[in-house]
């Protein structure tokens, strides 16, 4: 996975490549799914979520600018994986998922190969998990139509947020970075990609009869 769909697509960080190197992707799927743990497509999972393709997930935290004394929270986490590749880059990874299953998953399988400074959390997605911010760096493991500010409230000066941005429904998204600096956010795009959009990210919008 990491010579054949990793490194030909632009990942160059040796840290962010030896994290994904070091982590079974297959322990983050059911028995009926470790033959495809890695297909370079986004891989169906329980309840509506799905494991992000590795490219696009790898690039997303190469954008990160991940450091090694650095506070991170994942949304939207499903069963782990993009908080264990973050766990071997930063000090300390919050995890959070809305599914009780999943959350029960993901902190089983964090513990199963060692990885002692994430931990995965129950809460709304939407919310983020401010208790343990403010965050240098924030994953969100989905397409977003929108970003709320609580959301990005919840980021140290300086600190990054990263998504794949689908506004008004686009078929394709645009992988993106925000960046906080003196209470203001800079959105940056990177490339596109076609992640599924996480409904809890969509734009409500109003109904006109």
């Amino acid at each position: 996975m990491v010579d054949c769909q990793i490194r030909p697509t632009k990942v160059t960080d040796d840290r962010v490549i030896d994290a994904f190197a070091s982590i079974p992707r297959e322990a983050f799927v059911g028995r009926n799914q470790r033959a495809i743990a890695y297909v370079d497509e986004d891989l169906p999972l329980p309840g509506g979520r799905c494991m992000m393709e590795p490219m696009v997930l790898a690039r997303l935290i190469q954008a990160l600018s991940v450091e090694a004394d650095d506070n991170v929270l994942v949304i939207g986490a499903a069963t782990g994986y993009g908080a264990a590749i973050l766990a071997r880059l930063a000090t300390s990874v919050i995890a959070v998922e809305t599914r009780t299953q999943m959350v029960e998953k993901a902190q089983e399988t964090l513990v199963g190969i060692g990885t002692d400074n994430a931990v995965a959390i129950k809460g709304r997605l939407t919310d983020g998990f401010a208790k343990e911010g403010p965050y240098d760096g924030i994953l969100i493991e989905g397409a977003v139509e929108t970003v709320p500010e609580r959301i990005l409230d919840q980021l140290a000066n300086g600190g990054r947020l990263v998504a794949v941005w689908r506004p008004d429904g686009h078929a394709v998204g645009v992988a993106s970075v925000w960046t906080k600096a003196s209470d203001k956010f800079v959105r940056r795009p990177l490339f596109d990609a076609q992640v599924p959009v996480l409904d809890e990210f969509r734009f409500k919008r109003d109904f006109v009869f």
